[in-house]
């Protein structure tokens, strides 16, 4: 009998699937992309004929009817995360949802209790856990290479954008209604995504917000301190309207014999310092960087694994935005 073959469905069709994810879920094994959606026809068929992808659709529930598809990636805004979510759910279809799980803790609780009730799985992509460069960091801390881990230091700044300068017509991404806050709930997840998984649950989260550049409604600067389960505590900064100067993407991880640093969106070499000296890491991503994380999906799916990236992980990241951003 030939094996089971998860066969999608993309809702949404952005710049995210053409690279990041949607050429992986045709390659990785038991895996094919059997429909599209856009709420643009023009748009989903173009990318459906592009792709070699049989059908498109403008409308979410065609999709999810559509008998072929038997689990779905949602690749919309945020805003629309959790009610795609909960019509694939309630259809009996699992889902496979772009970070971050939705636009608020509270939207995430509602993800998961329809998940709970019927019984079908939701994933969130968190891809960089899945990635090479960053499983080498989490060995070696769990490796003892730096000793006990005494504190945790995020720092992320970048110069706005050009189209951030575009009053009358912001990027999606700064506008609360649609993404949940600023790049802050756009980045940030990744980061603490990353943390939890290395270090476990963020227990406690406060944080100080700001609008410093004045070019959007959204929040650009924030500080915050956070407690993770095992009493070991961190901080974080970020900044989206700094000087080009200024940029800066790292995490530090402080041990009682060293310290690691490492970035989370440009991968640059990981740095080790120790009592024997300072060793760089330089450590290859695959091409499309969702594809273990898919790997990871399908596999769960088909009942061979379990995929960590999964809707109470997902909904902790969450709950630790919207504590720093004062939301709950």
């Amino acid at each position: 009998m030939n094996e089971k073959i998860i066969k999608w469905g993309f809702i949404g069709c952005g710049e995210a699937t053409k690279k990041k994810s949607g050429p992986a879920f045709s390659k990785v094994e038991n895996s094919q992309v059997v429909a599209v959606m856009s709420r643009d026809l023009n748009k989903s068929k173009e990318y459906a004929l592009e792709r070699g992808i049989p059908r498109w659709y403008d409308d979410a529930m065609r999709l999810i009817e559509d008998k072929e598809v038997n689990a779905v990636y949602i690749a919309t805004p945020p805003s629309s995360h959790s009610t795609y979510a909960i019509m694939s759910m309630k259809a009996g279809k699992p889902v496979y949802i772009e970070k971050p799980m939705a636009v608020t803790y509270e939207e995430c609780t509602r993800i998961n209790r329809i998940s709970e009730e019927t019984g079908v799985p939701c994933f969130v992509a968190y891809y960089r856990r899945y990635l090479p460069y960053f499983k080498k960091v989490k060995e070696l801390i769990n490796k003892g290479t730096i000793g006990k881990i005494i504190n945790v230091q995020v720092r992320f700044a970048q110069p706005p954008r050009d189209l951030d300068y575009n009053r009358n017509n912001l990027p999606w991404r700064v506008q609360e209604d649609i993404s949940g806050g600023g790049y802050f709930y756009d980045l940030a997840p990744h980061q603490i995504d990353l943390m939890q998984e290395m270090f476990g649950c963020i227990l406690q989260a406060h944080g100080y917000k700001s609008n410093r550049g004045g070019l959007y409604e959204a929040e650009d600067t924030l500080s915050a301190c956070f407690k993770f389960d095992s009493g070991l505590v961190g901080s974080g900064s970020w900044c989206f309207v700094a000087h080009e100067s200024a940029k800066e993407d790292s995490i530090e991880v402080i041990g009682d014999k060293g310290m690691i640093s490492f970035s989370v969106f440009t991968y640059d070499p990981i740095i080790i310092h120790t009592e024997t000296g300072t060793q760089e890491l330089v450590i290859d991503n695959p091409e499309h960087v969702q594809q273990p994380l898919i790997q990871a999906v399908v596999d769960h799916l088909l009942g061979k694994s379990v995929c960590s990236c999964n809707k109470e992980s997902a909904t902790m990241v969450n709950w630790v935005m919207d504590k720093i951003l004062g939301k709950i």
